[in-house]
């Protein structure tokens, strides 16, 4: 049940970034792929639709700290116009300011600081993979979430300083982002508003897709449906497993107790009342062994996490979870005393006194 309740998270955890997505926020980008960049001279055309009430912009950097393994997501982005759009990111006004002045500065989730024990203030070199060469980042600022399912391993830098960069070695690479992320004011609008500024950049060298943040979260989800179509099999499996070793259990205890379920009929006991009697031991079993693994599932998830906190920034043994495998060993328990439970009650007396075993 442990196993069970580790991989549903699993699950779960996978779906995070979806289920933290505003209603309120669209993305725009590459319609070919999202490893296709967008003109920067777009973000003017895309204010210029109703119904917009903020815009950023952003790139992926995927620069190197230390080692390959010590892997944290790095956006350069357009600034605080930007870090605005997501009000679940909570940094002091100081740290902002801060942020603003120091085209070199950075900011960071609070997870990843205490991951690599850095201060405000340190500096921050990352090697770059995508874009060669290595910038050096100023630590300015370390947001924390206003929620549970907020992620806090971001590495955030200015676009402009990243920029400046590319103009002087790669021209070609300059003045070029990956998304756009627009803040609407009515999120019912999100169809018109994703329409239109599709619309306006249609038969262009570089045509958009604009969709609601949650559909665009959900696209990297789909990359890896695979994935979590075995992780789910798996969880199956396991409670298939479960249910053979307990239903093995209880038919070799039905055996041994076979002279004594005839002793009960013959004082006048039914065979209803030999078919619950079997079914509680193993609802006591499977409720005890379920109770253990629920236990157990909080410093499990804590280790899991641990070692893919990278990978998955939010991991939580939620109470939903806890009930889930308690309803689950309950099923599975009741499930396995079936066939033994109906074979000890359909038993005639004088077969249960002659059973030897």
């Amino acid at each position: 049940m442990l196993a069970f309740g580790i991989l549903r998270t699993l699950v779960g955890a996978w779906y995070t970034g979806v289920e933290s997505s505003s209603a309120n926020r669209l993305v725009t980008r590459n319609k070919i792929s999202l490893i296709y960049t967008l003109p920067l001279a777009y973000k003017n055309k895309i204010l210029q639709v109703n119904g917009i009430n903020g815009l950023g912009f952003g790139i992926w950097y995927g620069g190197i700290y230390q080692d390959k393994k010590k892997f944290f997501p790095q956006f350069a982005i357009s600034g605080l116009d930007y870090l605005n759009l997501y009000p679940e990111f909570l940094l002091p006004e100081l740290q902002k300011k801060a942020f603003e002045a120091d085209r070199n500065a950075a900011i960071v989730g609070k997870s990843t600081a205490e991951r690599f024990g850095w201060r405000i203030g340190d500096t921050i070199p990352l090697q770059g993979t995508i874009y060669p060469g290595t910038i050096d980042l100023s630590l300015k600022g370390i947001y924390k979430g206003a929620h549970k399912n907020t992620d806090e391993t971001a590495l955030f830098f200015h676009y402009d300083y990243l920029n400046e960069r590319l103009k002087k070695s790669f021209p070609d690479q300059a003045d070029k982002v990956g998304w756009f992320l627009v803040r609407i004011k009515d999120a019912e609008e999100a169809p018109r508003i994703s329409e239109e500024i599709d619309a306006i950049f249609r038969n262009s060298l570089a045509e958009t897709l604009t969709e609601t943040e949650k559909a665009f979260q959900m696209s990297f989800v789909a990359m890896t449906e695979a994935i979590l179509t075995v992780v789910r099999v798996i969880s199956l499996v396991v409670i298939g497993i479960i249910m053979i070793v307990l239903a093995n259990t209880m038919s070799m205890t039905a055996r041994e107790r076979t002279v004594e379920y005839a002793v009960l009929k013959t004082l006048g006991f039914s065979p209803l009342f030999i078919f619950w009697l079997i079914a509680g031991e193993s609802l006591v079993l499977a409720l005890i062994g379920g109770l253990l693994g629920a236990i157990l599932s909080y410093p499990g998830g804590m280790l899991f996490q641990a070692e893919l906190k990278s990978f998955l920034p939010v991991f939580e043994i939620t109470g939903g979870t806890i009930s889930l495998i308690i309803m689950v060993s309950l099923s599975v328990g009741f499930l396995a005393a079936i066939p033994p439970a109906i074979k000890a009650g359909r038993m005639s007396i004088s077969q249960g006194m002659r059973h030897v075993g």
